[in-house]
């Protein structure tokens, strides 16, 4: 009583209530410690719920007495001295602590998803498309559910309870205002919910961007980071890949043919060199014995241009494989037709041909 006093509440109206609200308190606390235990014993941590459970703990610690809280104060008569104050503060209060649940149990399905679906195998298509939905459409929801927490907390005051409305229904010159500054950020935001649902692009897909190639290494609600292969990283709004073309080496499956070209002398003999193709295709563990082909694709006045497709189940063993082929096969052409490498060659008119003879035949 001495506290409510000195809060300004009078003593005797605020006793009963107060003593209510601790009651209440203790048994919500009392009944989320033994559900909670309960729950965690019947759900593992390994599956979806129990991951979800675990993430809300926190926030259901903070809920429910502020629920308790709010229907002791609901049930309180209002002419009780200081009763507005108290229900709006608990209203606030409230509303955050129900927007960390909401977000951290959307964080926790997520979280959840990832584990289950492990995207670091071998065949990990349907793995790296749920795990990019998850992360993404996740991300997108908890800025929603912040953004509608704010909406709902500042609506508990009258005064500004026209801005929380201006940003839950973006209506009227406050919400257009808003709309019209944060343009780019709604942009990337409706950018990365179509990204999830159309999938363009996934994690640890491998693409090229404007002459760059890397795997994306995350993908979050504004921004893609592209892990370049020499360890930079490269940050993309969402809305570039919306607006703009770019190369996804792993779409549909991570298989790659890789070409390699050289230019050789006419007189090169092919199907030795096709042989030769074969033969290091079959000693590199790159190759995964699906394409192994050697064909003269162009000729100029010179030389002809020779072409090896090789095929491998990915982009790096790609790459590793087209440098293996190109050095075996320059090292075969050096060792066995030195000869065969391109010259420039000429032809000396009959004029100069007589002058040379008789400058020799002089001397």
């Amino acid at each position: 009583m001495e506290m409510l006093e000195r809060l300004g509440l009078p003593a005797p109206a605020w006793a009963g209530g107060a003593a209510v609200a601790l009651g209440v308190v203790l048994a919500a606390m009392v009944g989320q410690a033994i559900g909670g235990i309960v729950v965690l014993r019947i759900l593992p941590e390994a599956t979806l719920a129990g991951t979800v459970v675990r993430r809300a703990q926190a926030p259901i610690k903070l809920a429910l007495p502020l629920v308790a809280l709010q229907l002791v104060w609901a049930l309180s008569p209002d002419s009780l001295s200081g009763i507005a104050g108290v229900r709006q503060l608990n209203s606030v209060a409230l509303v955050a602590a129900l927007t960390w649940l909401a977000a951290n149990s959307v964080g926790g399905a997520a979280d959840a998803l990832v584990r289950l679906h492990p995207y670091q195998l071998a065949d990990n298509l349907h793995a790296r498309r749920i795990v990019t939905q998850a992360r993404v459409l996740s991300r997108t929801l908890v800025f929603l559910i912040v953004l509608v927490g704010l909406s709902l907390a500042l609506m508990t005051f009258p005064e500004v309870r026209q801005i929380g409305t201006s940003l839950l229904a973006s209506a009227g010159l406050a919400g257009l205002a808003v709309g019209l500054a944060a343009k780019s950020v709604l942009g990337n935001l409706l950018a990365g919910v179509q990204l999830a649902l159309t999938q363009p692009l996934r994690i640890d897909d491998v693409l090229i961007v404007q002459g760059e190639w890397g795997r994306v290494e995350e993908i979050t609600a504004t921004y893609v980071v592209l892990n370049i292969w020499d360890q930079r990283r490269l940050v993309i709004p969402l809305q570039w890949f919306i607006e703009n073309p770019f190369q996804n080496w792993t779409r549909t499956t991570s298989e790659l043919i890789g070409s390699v070209f050289l230019w050789l002398d006419f007189r090169t003999p092919v199907e030795p060199l096709r042989t030769e193709l074969r033969r290091l295709c079959e000693q590199a563990p790159e190759w995964d014995r699906r394409v192994c082909v050697l064909q003269v694709t162009d000729t100029s006045e010179k030389s002809m241009q020779v072409r090896a497709l090789v095929s491998a189940a990915d982009s790096g063993r790609s790459w590793d494989l087209r440098c293996k082929v190109r050095e075996g096969l320059i090292g075969y052409v050096q060792r066995e037709h030195p000869d065969c490498f391109p010259e420039v060659r000429g032809q000396l008119r009959d004029s100069i041909k007589t002058a040379l003879t008789a400058q020799a035949g002089g001397s």
